[in-house]
Parts: C-alpha cells; structure tokens; sequence
C-alpha cells in the first residue's frame, strides 16, 4: 500500500529549540498560545457590551486575568489524569510516577474539559458566577487551542489515523508498518479547531448566544463530540485499547456524554435571557 502515498510526511522537528536540558516544542507552544488567546479573547468578549445586552457580563477583564491560572491548572492535571484513568489506567497503577512525566507524552481532552469544569465551579464560586455562563466564555475561547493542539499532534507524528488508499493519504515515519493512513489530526484540527470556532462566533456575534446562558457551551460540547465521535471512524485507536465491539473506541465512548450535555443545556438555553 506504500505507493499510494501521494503525500510526503512535512520534516518538521517536533523541537523547536532546545538549550541543555531545556527543549522547547511544538506541543508545549500549542498549550501555551492556545490559553494565551483563550485569556485574550475572553477579555474582548466581556468587553464588548454589544454582546450582552441588557446582562451583566460573566466576568470583568481582571477576573479573566485571574481565572487564568486557574483555567491552566484545569487543562494540565485534568487533562493528564483523564489520561491515566480513561487510557492506561493499568499501566500507572503499576508505575505510579510515571504519571507525573507528561514529558512523554498523554493527554486526553476529555479529562482537560473535566478539569476545566472544575476549575469554573470554583473559581465562579469566588466570584459569584454561575457554571453554564463561566463555561459559555471557555466555549467561545478555547476550540483555537483545540486546533493548535491537533497541529502539534501531526507535526509529532502520533495519533494517526487508519490505513487508507485516498490520495491524501500520509506514511508516517513513527509506523513500522509503514502504510498510509489518514491524517486524521488534521481532520480534528479543522473540525474541532477551525468549525467550532466560527460556530460559536456566530452564535455569540449574530444571534446573542451570550444573553442565554449555556447556549454557547451547549454549542461547543454537542458539536466537539459529534466531530470527535466521527473522525473516530478515520483514527487508528490506541493499541493498548483497541476497539469495544469490534468498532467502538475509547473516544466515541467518552464523546457521547458530551453530546447529551450539549443538547441539555441547548434545551435548557431556550428561556429569556437571564
């Protein structure tokens, strides 16, 4: 199947920079601009009075300052330990330190969301502000993050997707088989980066998504579960894992939560403006 690749894997080093011990790479850059812009963005929208109409705003630009570390602690140890428990709980049980070298690699969106959520109960707590409207900001902020994060996957070579004989399809230099498969991050990268995006910026700057609390983040999760559940059928699973039925995997299983919450809260998001 080697010679239907029509599309050579681009050499890009998945170290930007690297000084001594310190290496700098593309996965890391992808985090950290991805919650850069997600606190920048967040400081337009509550800015913007256009968007809220006769509602107060979420938060003022200096809670967005401080919510940020909160947002980052939210991303990195929920995302991290959604990936020890719904991947490879086994594996760090009978290593346990193993779960604190992030180093090599194991994130799981799912668990960052959880994480986040956390992070929006307690922080909203402190400011008086209710969940559905902390997490209608996240919504409109974060899928460029989402985005840059499956970019770095490809530009790392893992999470392939399966072997395939479309004329786009990429050999990836960490496959021993060597076959070509879909490019199944950027897929995700457009549909959970780019889609999603626009998705929510329209609902927020054309039809008020803001004034109806939930609605944006109802958005966000119904679609990020929809679009994950269906590159699943493009993606290799993970081989630890494999698949439950002979076709379900581990994403399509953590995603389908996701899309009853997101048609919750859509449902929940129909009465007046709060």
């Amino acid at each position: 199947m080697t010679d239907l690749a029509v599309i050579a894997f681009p050499d890009i080093d998945p170290v930007i920079i690297s000084i001594g011990p310190f290496a700098l790479r593309w996965y890391a850059l992808a985090y950290i601009a991805g919650l850069l812009f997600a606190s920048w963005y967040m400081k337009r929208l509550v800015s913007n009075p256009a968007l809220w109409g006769t509602v107060t705003p979420t938060m003022t630009r200096a809670q967005v300052d401080d919510f940020f570390l909160w947002s980052v602690l939210g991303v990195v140890v929920g995302g991290r330990l959604g990936y020890v428990l719904f991947y490879n709980p086994l594996h760090y049980l009978a290593h346990p330190l193993d779960i604190v070298k992030m180093w090599d690699g194991g994130m799981s969106f799912h668990g960052g969301f959880l994480g986040v959520v956390v992070a929006c109960i307690v922080f909203g707590r402190r400011i008086g502000a209710r969940l559905d409207r902390m997490l209608d900001l996240g919504a409109a902020s974060v899928p460029v993050g989402l985005g840059l994060g499956r970019l770095a996957n490809f530009i790392n070579g893992e999470l392939w997707g399966r072997a395939t004989d479309v004329p786009w399809a990429i050999v990836f230099p960490g496959d021993s088989a060597q076959l070509p498969r879909h490019a199944s991050q950027l897929y995700e990268a457009v549909l959970e980066g780019l889609v999603l995006f626009l998705l929510v910026r329209l609902a927020t700057h054309r039809f008020a998504a803001l004034q109806y609390p939930g609605r944006a983040s109802g958005i966000f999760a119904l679609w990020y579960g929809l679009s994950r559940i269906a590159v699943e059928f493009f993606r290799e699973p993970d081989a630890h894992l494999g698949y439950f039925g002979g076709f379900v995997t581990m994403g399509m299983i953590l995603s389908l939560p996701l899309c009853a919450v997101g048609i919750w809260l859509l449902i929940r998001s129909r009465h007046a403006p709060a």
